[in-house]
């Protein structure tokens, strides 16, 4: 893999869902690229904010995909929530759980005690996703907290990727509790917070990890915030338009339509691009707007426009190959 990104980094942090697979289902090449990355001898970790599933069982799945993994290799939400509160609580303390059994055994297992309603005066309620939470235990969170618990959320992201499209994701499920209290949690402790990568990066003594993530708002914050170099993969959540208009805080160093970005020069996937021309393409700069045309491949525009975008200058097209692309982007082009 001489002279090729994965090269310049000593450990490999890949999101799961919308890296490599969605929901259950492994996406193309994943499989390939981790087996690739282990057999050039660079260690990789799994960094998740999905709080349904605990460190052992995400191995497991990942494994019966085809992509080789060890309990200790995957960081989840919910086992560092749980770690969160079992530093701050005294040991027996009673803990509202919203969320999946994953997330209940994972507060077991840090000697805390597991409630279901208000009515037992839990000194915390943490909230995971569970593709079963429902109104009652909202409802029981929202009195606990209004009573003095504190509020911890795994994560917050709004939607979770998956073959049929973007789902509801804890996000969602925490705002339903936000807008009944007219309050923020106390703490998240999931992405775009850094602890997960930089507990990934310690755990492995690495000095040049690489976190590669679909999400620009958990992932690639969150790589930013660690101070870590990031891929951002098109197979999930943000997409071309979300990476046009990212703020600073979340724009990643490179990005490649899959993980076999990880396997080319280090030069062909960051962002922005530098130069007019790249694989076919032609951009044309003007202080009023940046003017794309010819063809080619599709994330080689992407990487010359972020240089205009991000200074806040307007792309238009001028080829009918350029405008058929904005507009596969959802983007207006003149």
């Amino acid at each position: 893999m001489s002279g090729v990104l994965a090269d310049e980094h000593d450990l490999v942090i890949f999101d799961l869902d919308g890296v490599i697979y969605l929901i259950d289902k492994p996406i193309d090449g994943a499989s390939a690229a981790v087996e690739k990355l282990r057999a050039a001898g660079t260690p990789v970790a799994y960094a998740t904010n999905n709080a349904s599933r605990r460190a052992a069982d995400v191995a497991a799945l990942l494994t019966g995909m085809g992509v080789q993994a060890a309990p200790d290799e995957v960081l989840t939400s919910a086992g560092a929530a749980a770690a969160v509160l079992a530093r701050r609580l005294p040991a027996g303390s009673a803990v509202l759980v919203v969320g999946a059994e994953a997330l209940r055994a994972e507060v077991r297992d840090a000697g805390l005690r597991v409630v279901e309603t208000a009515d037992d005066k839990p000194a915390a309620v943490v909230q995971g996703y569970g593709p079963d939470v429902g109104w009652r235990v909202l409802s029981e969170a929202a009195l606990a907290i209004r009573a003095g618990a504190i509020w911890v959320a795994t994560n917050t992201d709004r939607t979770l990727p998956s073959p049929r499209g973007a789902l509801p994701g804890n996000g969602s499920l925490v705002a339903v509790i936000r807008t009944a209290l007219d309050r923020e949690p106390d703490l998240v402790v999931g992405k775009p917070e850094p602890a997960l990568f930089t507990t990934a990066a310690s755990l492995s003594d690495s000095a040049k990890p690489l976190a590669v993530g679909d999400r620009l708002d958990t992932d690639i914050q969150g790589a930013v915030g660690a101070g870590m170099p990031s891929l951002l993969v098109l197979t999930g959540v943000s997409g071309p338009a979300d990476l046009l208009a990212a703020p600073p805080e979340q724009r990643p160093t490179y990005v490649a339509a899959d993980l076999s970005g990880l396997f080319r020069p280090a030069s062909e996937s960051v962002v922005p691009a530098e130069g007019d021309d790249l694989a076919g393409w032609h951009l044309e700069r003007h202080d009023d707007a940046a003017v794309l045309s010819g063809e080619g491949d599709p994330v080689a525009a992407l990487r010359l426009l972020c240089g205009a975008t991000w200074n806040g200058v307007p792309v238009q097209a001028a080829s009918p190959e350029a405008k058929s692309l904005l507009e596969s982007w959802g983007l207006k082009s003149a």
